[in-house]
């Protein structure tokens, strides 16, 4: 029994050496190689997607032809009247940026450790979908019926909580269940829930501050 252990143990010495990484959460079985690399592919998509959002929104506010260009059309001046605003309220978008990016990094940080640890957020997919359809419709009461400034941070409260599970649950799949020719949708998935969490935080600091 003794020579038994010893064994595992220098089995599990000799893993460690080797430099290969442990598996991402009890009962692997495909390879955390593969896994690893797979990870690290949507978590680079994941950074330029977010760095072209931040150039296009400065390009479109700080060159004149382009803002022209939205002006022109009615999606487009709205979309511009947006970003125009943006500037005027930099202390409050910083703050949103610095809470989004501290959510996302604790968030995608706790969803590792709990996988690591045997804990699944598979559940989460109905209720986060539910939550969802009673946002859109919370929202097409705003624009019909404005409730004013507690109704808006509400909104935006209850609205940042969803997307906080929805990095934790998209965090999972990305673990555990994304095929590896999925990358693609993983990263916009991801991506999107990042853009909600952080408009829905401007949304509630921008009604605080007011």
């Amino acid at each position: 029994m003794a020579s038994m252990f010893n064994f595992q143990r220098m089995e599990k010495q000799t893993d460690i050496e080797s430099g290969q990484p442990e598996a991402l959460y009890p009962g692997m079985v495909e390879s955390p190689e593969l896994r690893w690399a797979f990870i690290r592919k949507i978590y680079a998509i994941l950074t330029v997607q977010l760095a072209l959002t931040a150039v296009v929104a400065a390009v479109v506010v700080t060159v004149k032809p382009i803002s022209h260009f939205f002006v022109s059309s009615n999606s487009g001046l709205a979309l511009y009247i947006v970003l125009l605003i943006l500037p005027f309220i930099s202390k409050i978008i910083l703050e949103a940026a610095i809470l989004t990016s501290a959510v996302v990094v604790g968030l995608t940080l706790y969803t590792f450790w709990a996988a690591k640890r045997g804990y699944d957020f598979n559940f989460l997919g109905p209720f986060l979908f539910s939550a969802v359809i009673v946002l859109l419709v919370f929202s097409f009461i705003q624009i019909l019926f404005p409730l004013g400034k507690i109704s808006v941070m509400i909104y935006g409260g209850l609205g940042a909580l969803v997307f906080s599970g929805y990095i934790i649950y998209d965090t999972d799949n990305i673990i555990k269940r994304h095929t590896y020719d999925e990358y693609i949708w993983a990263a916009v998935s991801l991506y999107l829930d990042i853009i909600n969490l952080f408009l829905q935080l401007l949304s509630l600091l921008r009604a605080a501050d007011s």
